[in-house]
Order: structure tokens, then sequence, then C-alpha cells
């Protein structure tokens, strides 16, 4: 099984250190927090994310000398995925470098919340890739706050049209029954209103059931599931939650190939350690696991061979969390790189880098120049739609590996559009936010 070794004091202690590779006190620099987790229940999450993300970033360092000549530097801070922490590490971090925080990737739904606020009064974009609250995709109402790639309410509608695929068509989800495993957090609440609003127009019965922080006690929850015998179960966990579900729900001989895991809870990291209880298991996922990407190559090449990889355990790169963190990095580099395009090729303002973001274009062309092609989805974002994205891909565990078994299929957009605006609104009149105009943007 993988694990991610590093202690707790480790951590802490290279916390105050920047991340190898990277030299603070330069001139041409754009400071870049890691604001993360490497210890506690989710730690492997974060640890691969974070590994990725970096990993991206140097090799940028190492290949490029940087975007348009600017190195890119960062500092660790650990969050322990606490809402706390991760405000006292944002407000460590948004002042270091020559122009303070190019962007903050909080990877945590409670923290993003906690940090809305103060994102637009800092002017420091905030990028929730696929996390986040959804309606933050109105950039008319959040022009600091950006689900990237796809939100949780798009996944949503996706796991529902696969379920219904599965089932002969949509019309057959009437009288189904489904139930909503949910880590018991704003991550796990999230997209209950959009399955309330899908139970309600294609008649299927929902079961909400909450499981507790950190998620390794579920005895009381697969005894609701044993009980409603549901057809389908979205499991929507992190961490030590995933493999304790899968192994309680091999227990009770629910069908895994019934089991749809969130992007959160579709991971090796989740898998391995469920050990034969996960064969057959279904998760959705934004990107793909794999190292035979140019992009992965090239990290290899620049990084690793040089032996100065952020993974200690380097059986890790190409891993889903892994991918996902490079997915963030080039998200992070191309904003940059778009922003130096208007503002020029020079150390950027967090303000700066939110235009680059909300004019982001990786279509087709561009993800082959990166070498991701196939590696993630195009997306193109604007100041009307934050999200960029919207589609997700169903990967299924047969043992050793992920195989993915669908195409991208697209979230619902008639449906969760106008919920966003209307929930985008709501959230306006509360704060007595002027929503921007869109037409004046540029």
């Amino acid at each position: 099984m993988m694990r991610f070794k590093k202690t707790a004091a480790a951590v802490l202690g290279a916390a105050a250190l920047a991340t190898a590779g990277f030299a603070q006190g330069q001139a041409m620099e754009q400071f870049v927090p890691y604001n993360g987790y490497w210890v506690g229940p989710y730690a492997a999450g974060g640890s691969g994310y974070f590994g990725g993300m970096i990993d991206y970033l140097n090799m940028l360092n190492a290949r490029d000398g940087g975007i348009g000549g600017v190195k890119i530097t960062g500092e660790k801070c650990e969050t322990e995925y606490n809402n706390a922490k991760g405000v006292e590490c944002y407000e460590r971090s948004k002042k270091k470098g020559p122009t303070g925080a190019s962007v903050i990737h909080p990877l945590s739904t409670g923290i993003t919340y906690s940090l809305i606020d103060k994102a637009v009064i800092d002017k420091i974009p905030i990028i929730s890739m696929g996390y986040g609250r959804t309606d933050a995709a109105d950039g008319r109402v959040f022009p600091y706050v950006f689900p990237l790639i796809t939100t949780y309410w798009s996944q949503a509608t996706s796991m529902i049209s696969f379920m219904g695929t599965k089932s002969g068509g949509m019309d057959k989800l009437k009288g189904k029954k489904i139930a909503h495993l949910y880590h018991d957090s704003a991550f796990g609440k999230e997209p209950i209103p959009v399955l309330e609003a899908m139970a309600k127009k294609y008649g299927f019965d929902l079961s909400l059931i909450p499981v507790s922080h950190p998620g390794n006690e579920q005895g009381a929850q697969w005894l609701q599931v044993r009980q409603i015998k549901p057809d389908w179960v979205i499991l929507w966990g992190w961490g030590v939650m995933n493999p304790t579900a899968i192994k309680a729900a091999a227990k009770i001989g629910f069908p895994r190939d019934k089991l749809v895991g969130v992007w959160w809870s579709g991971a090796e990291e989740d898998t391995v350690p469920a050990g034969d209880a996960a064969k057959g298991y279904i998760a959705a996922g934004f990107n793909v696991a794999g190292t035979n990407f140019p992009v992965i190559k090239d990290i290899e090449k620049n990084v690793y061979a040089k032996g100065k990889g952020e993974m200690e355990d380097k059986s890790r790169v190409g891993s889903i969390y892994y991918n996902r963190g490079v997915v963030s990095g080039i998200l992070t580099a191309e904003a940059i790189r778009k922003a130096q395009e208007k503002y020029g090729k020079k150390p950027l303002t967090g303000e700066q880098i939110r235009w680059g973001i909300e004019n982001l274009n990786i279509d087709d062309k561009k993800l082959k120049e990166l070498g991701a092609t196939g590696f993630m989805q195009a997306l193109k974002v604007s100041c009307m739609d934050h999200e960029g994205g919207g589609a997700v891909k169903f990967q299924q565990w047969d043992g050793k590996k992920w195989n993915v078994i669908t195409d991208w299929i697209p979230g619902d957009k008639a449906l969760t559009r106008p919920m966003i605006e209307e929930s985008a609104a709501k959230y306006a009149k509360e704060k007595g936010i002027t929503p921007r105009d869109c037409s004046k943007e540029s």
C-alpha cells in the first residue's frame, strides 16, 4: 500500500522553508502558496495533490526557466484540513513574495468558504478546482473564486446520468432508490440541493446518510443502507472514509459496481487499502491516472531524474491524486502565462492573475502543446462562467488499477445554471454585493 510517510514534525519544519528548488528573495519570482495537508486522515489526498502541483511548477522552472522568465517560488503551510488553520495559513502567506500570493489552492470546501470574503478584500484569487461553492461559477458575484474544471453540482448530475444510462434510460430511474452517503461537512452537503432537484425530476427516492469526520466509523450508516436496500449508493467521501465505506459495502454484500464515488473517493489510496473489497467499485474523475503522457514524462526527466522530486514514494507519480495536482499546476501556470500577455513578463499581483484565470482558454490545441491530451478536459473560462468545463469520466477499479469506462459525460447545465444564478443572487443580496456587468469585462 502506498503511503506518504512524513511526520508532523518534519512537515511543520518544512513549512518554514521554501520548497526544494525554489529560491526566495529573487526579484523575478512569482510566489505560489502551498497551503495543504501532509498529515492526518486526509494526508494521502493532500500529499498527492500538492506533490503533483509542486513537481509541475518545479518542472517549468527546470525546463523553461519559469514562466516568461519569471521563476515560480513556493512555501508549504500545514492546514490539517482544518478551517481555522486554513485561514491562518492564508494570512501567513498572502503577502509573501515580491507581489504577494498569486493564487490560493485551499483543497478544502470548508476552507474555501472561510476565505471568500478575505480574497475579495485582498484581491487574491482562489482556485477551488473540483470543490468549494458551486454557485461561485457565477463570476458576476464571485469575481475571485474559480471552481474550475467542474463543480460538485455538475458532477452530481453526471452521476445520475450515468446511473440512468446503466438502468436503461433516465425514465427507468423512476421508483429507484439512491442513497447519498456523505462526509458530514460543507463538502458532503454541497451536492444535496441538486440531488434533491433530480430526485423530483426523475422520480427516484433519495436517502441522505451523513458520516461524521473523519469517517472511520460507519456501522450505523451501513445498517441504514441494508435497511433501505438502495439500487445505487453515492459515496461522497474523503480520506479514510472511502476504504472504510468500500469494505463496509462488501461486508453487507452491497454490489461495488452500484457504489459510485465522488472524484475525491476515486484514487488508488481509496481502493488499495480496501483490498479485494474494492474490485468493481466505480468513481467519477476529471483527470485520469497513468504516466504515459508527455507532461508526466517531462516531470520525470526534469525533476525526478535530477533527484528533486516532491514524492518520497515515486510509485505515486501518475496516480489519480498526483495527476490531479499536475492539472492544478497547469491551470496555475497557464493563468500566470495568460496574465503576462496583458500585464507583461514580470511578477504579477493576485488581481492581475485573477484576470488571467478568468480569460483562460485551454482548447485541444493547447492541451497538445502542454502534453496533456487525454489527461484532462478542455475548458474556457469567462466572467459569467468560472467553471469552464463541466464534464467527468467514470472509471472502475479492477483490483490493480483504474480503467476508464465512459467518455466525458457533461453535467446538466440546463438544470444547474438557473440554480447557480439563483443561489449566487441570494448570496449577493445577503452580502450587499452588486454583481458585475460582464459585458464591460475584457
